[in-house]
C-alpha cells in the first residue's frame, strides 16, 4: 500500500457573481447546511461527514474555482508537502501557518500545474455531524472532484509525483485517445479526476448520498424543480458508482453518487476502459447517451482563477 501524506478529500471553494442564488440551490434544493455565513461567504456542510465544512461559497464579479481542500494527517505531514512542492519549484500561496477558517487547523495553498489553487490542512476541528437516516436525500459527504485540463498527462504527473495519488483507471477513445484518469489518495476508488478539456475548469462535484433510494430521491427533487438535468441516472464503470448530474445555477456540473467503490490497493491494477462502450459510461443502460451536449457542458467556463489566489 502507497504511504502517502494526504489523506483525503475536504472540500470545494468556488466564487460566483449571483451569491444568493447559488446559495438558494446548494442549501434548499441540494440538502448542504449553512454552518457559518459572513455577507457573500457561506460555508456550507454535508450533514453525514465530519469535516466543518464540503463547500464554500463567495461572491465575486467572475465566477471560478477559488480552490480545492485535501487534508494531512498532521503538521510534519503539511510541513513535509510544503517543502517538497518549493524544492520541485512549485508556487506557494503562503507558508504553513494557522488556517483562518472555521474549524481552523495548520495548512497552506499552492498552485498546481494548471494554476489551480489548492490546500492541504490537518488539524481542523471535526464537525458534529449524524447519521444520515433512510430516505432522507441528502449529502452524506463530498464523494469527489473532478477538473478539466488541457494537458491532463501533464497534471496527472503532477499529483502523482508531488501529493502521490494513484492511478486507478483510465477512460480513452479509440480515435482520440486518452480522455480521464481517476486518482485516489486512500482506498476510495477516486477523490480526484483529471479529464481532458479544451481550458482549465471544474468539470464537475460529486457529494455520496446514502444509498440508491436516497440518491434516487434526491435526483427526484431535482427534476421536479426543473434544474437542468445534464446526465444520468446512471451507474458507471470506473468506480462502479451511480451518477446523476445537473447544473447549478452557474453552470457547474455537480453529481449526486453512491457506492462508489473501495479498492484493496495491495492487489489492484488499473484498467483501460473505452467510454465508446455503452456499459462504460452505464452499466444499468438508464442514462441519456453520452454526446456532445453532456461533454460541452461538462467543459464549464475557463477557470478565471488561474494563477489567482482566492482573496479568502
Amino acid at each position: 500500500m502507497t504511504d502517502r501524506l494526504i489523506t483525503h478529500l475536504r472540500h470545494l471553494d468556488i466564487a460566483v457573481p449571483d451569491y444568493a442564488k447559488q446559495r438558494e440551490f446548494y442549501t434548499n434544493l441540494w440538502g448542504l447546511t449553512p454552518v457559518v455565513e459572513e455577507p457573500g461567504l457561506s460555508f456550507l456542510a454535508a450533514e453525514g461527514s465530519p469535516e466543518q465544512y464540503v463547500v464554500r461559497l463567495r461572491q465575486a464579479e467572475d465566477k471560478r474555482l477559488d480552490l480545492i481542500a485535501l487534508g494531512a494527517e498532521d503538521r510534519a505531514s503539511v510541513d513535509a508537502l510544503a517543502q517538497r512542492l518549493a524544492t520541485a519549484g512549485v508556487q506557494l500561496v503562503g507558508e504553513p501557518g494557522a488556517l483562518q477558517t472555521p474549524g481552523g487547523g495548520y495548512g497552506f495553498r499552492f498552485f498546481d500545474v494548471d494554476g489551480r489553487t489548492v490546500e492541504i490542512s490537518c488539524e481542523v476541528q471535526v464537525r458534529a455531524h449524524r447519521r444520515i437516516e433512510e430516505q432522507e436525500s441528502i449529502p452524506v459527504k463530498l464523494s469527489h472532484v473532478v477538473i478539466n485540463s488541457p494537458n491532463p498527462e501533464r497534471t496527472r504527473a503532477f499529483y502523482e509525483q508531488h501529493l502521490d495519488f494513484s492511478l486507478s483507471d483510465t477512460l480513452f477513445h479509440p480515435n482520440l485517445g486518452e480522455a480521464m484518469y481517476f486518482m485516489r489518495c486512500n482506498p476510495q476508488h477516486h477523490s480526484l479526476a483529471i479529464a481532458r478539456g479544451p481550458h482549465v475548469s471544474l468539470h464537475h462535484a460529486s457529494f455520496e448520498m446514502r444509498g440508491i433510494d436516497e440518491y434516487m430521491r434526491g435526483t427526484g427533487r431535482l427534476l421536479r424543480n426543473d434544474i437542468k438535468k445534464v446526465w444520468g441516472p446512471g451507474r458507471h464503470l470506473a468506480g462502479n458508482n451511480t451518477f446523476s448530474y445537473f447544473l447549478d445555477p452557474h453552470g457547474n456540473t455537480v453529481e449526486y453518487t453512491t457506492e462508489l467503490e473501495l479498492l484493496d490497493e495491495d492487489t489492484w491494477h488499473p484498467h483501460l476502459y473505452d467510454f465508446t462502450q455503452p456499459e462504460v459510461s452505464d452499466q444499468w443502460g438508464t442514462a441519456n447517451p453520452m454526446d456532445e451536449f453532456v461533454a460541452a457542458e461538462s467543459f464549464n467556463d475557463p477557470d478565471r482563477g488561474v494563477f489567482v489566489a482566492p482573496p479568502v
